[in-house]
């Protein structure tokens, strides 16, 4: 491994283990503002990357798909343990709680946008975190906001629907992840290769997005 390459890859796992942490204690701190000390109790309104950091979802996964050259990065913590139940009020409690997080991220990629007005040098470890940390926190959060739960917009969706709507969508959480990892895995290993057929609707919803939200971000800490 090359000095570069490996100061990339340093780079990148600060800027992921910083995302991820932040989203997940931001969770939770919502959450005990709105009466639900359960995360608290656990110890997971912290800062402390270990209390949150799954080997798989938070290291290998996004470190495969970064190798692999995929169009985006996923990745995930343990997540924060809420009990909806004690949330008062429990509607607004259960989407601001959701929203937490992917806020979080928003946030974070603004103050590394700022953060980047100060001369680190060319292609030092600083440049290289900030650089990767816009990059990280702005795919976590369009990521985090599809409205697919158990994914923190299916949870915003389940708390702004009617009821109906609300249950019906509710329901398909215990399936959500499998759902995710299909649109994720299918179309480039079997749909087009088997099929012929470009289908990729994760893709063509988050790749534009992701950029549009870049820009933003640039745009309002001063680089555009």
């Amino acid at each position: 491994m090359s000095s570069q390459t490996g100061l990339e890859t340093i780079a990148f796992l600060i800027a992921l283990i910083l995302a991820i942490t932040f989203h997940e204690a931001a969770h939770g701190f919502i959450a005990r503002l709105f009466g639900d000390h359960t995360a608290t109790r656990l110890g997971r309104v912290t800062l402390n990357p270990l209390k949150h950091i799954d080997p798989f979802g938070t290291i290998i996964l996004p470190g495969f798909m970064l190798l692999s050259g995929t169009p985006f990065l996923f990745g995930y913590a343990k997540p924060v343990p809420v009990n909806f139940d004690y949330l008062n009020p429990k509607r607004l409690g259960m989407i601001l709680v959701a929203a937490a997080g992917p806020g979080m991220n928003l946030l974070l990629a603004w103050i590394s946008g700022l953060l980047l007005h100060v001369n680190f040098g060319v292609d030092t470890l600083g440049n290289e975190i900030l650089v990767n940390s816009i990059r990280f926190n702005v795919v976590l959060a369009i990521f985090n906001m599809l409205p697919l739960p158990p994914l923190d917009g299916g949870r915003v969706a389940v708390g702004l629907l009617p009821g109906p709507l609300s249950r019906s969508l509710a329901s398909i959480e215990p399936y959500g992840f499998l759902i995710l990892l299909g649109l994720i895995i299918l179309p480039g290993l079997v749909i087009e290769p088997l099929l012929g057929i470009h289908f990729d609707p994760l893709r063509e919803i988050l790749i534009p997005s992701i950029n549009y939200l870049t820009h933003v971000v640039l745009f309002s800490s001063g680089h555009m």
